[in-house]
């Protein structure tokens, strides 16, 4: 199964289309696919306890935190491939992906008297496919933000490795812009890389 997870807080916006567009590229290939809104989700913040990450185990540690993160994390592990998708706010993927981003601390070993994190899962076995999203032109905003950068470590703590990656830029030129068959065509063409082996 692949598992879409929408950062944005626009449905049917530019990082909707796209994570909508490969799953649906995907689906033509006989995958299984499911799709998550993070506007949906009860997502507390993390408050850095570090209870999550004592314990050395493979699966994510538990968090205190009762919200909808729990069942995430059970989506998360039964999924084979992820598409993730963030718009850009302030040079960076926005606080309601930051805010999921941080909740994967559990996927983190990290005892106290260890000086820094280790992953809980050591090698990918999973694959990714991450998209982004800003008004800057894709060739500057993919240079001068840290939304990939974001994205790639937190797909690498739930056990995936990036099989592909795009920058949509220009996003804001309308507001209900759609997106080019340019862009539509790249972005499906990594639904491909998820399915095949």
């Amino acid at each position: 199964m692949i598992l879409g997870i929408v950062g944005s807080y626009r449905k049917g916006g530019t990082i909707d289309q796209a994570v909508s567009s490969i799953l649906a590229a995907a689906r033509t290939n006989g995958a299984e696919t499911k799709k998550i809104y993070l506007k949906d989700l009860n997502i507390g913040f993390c408050d850095n306890c570090r209870r999550c990450t004592q314990e050395p185990f493979e699966v994510p540690g538990q968090c205190h935190l009762e919200d909808d993160m729990q069942e995430l994390f059970k989506e998360i592990e039964n999924a084979d491939a992820y598409v993730i998708g963030t718009p850009v706010n302030v040079g960076n993927a926005n606080a309601l992906t930051q805010r999921f981003l941080e909740r994967l601390i559990c996927y983190a070993y990290w005892p106290w008297e260890q000086a820094a994190p280790k992953m809980r899962k050591s090698s990918p076995d999973k694959k990714a496919v991450l998209i982004t999203s800003s008004a800057m032109p894709s060739l500057i905003g993919k240079f001068l933000t840290g939304s990939i950068r974001g994205l790639k470590l937190g797909v690498k703590m739930i056990g995936a490795k990036p099989v592909a990656t795009s920058y949509i830029g220009l996003s804001a030129m309308q507001e209900k812009q759609v997106l080019r068959k340019s862009i539509l065509r790249k972005i499906q063409n990594s639904a491909n890389k998820l399915c095949c082996n």
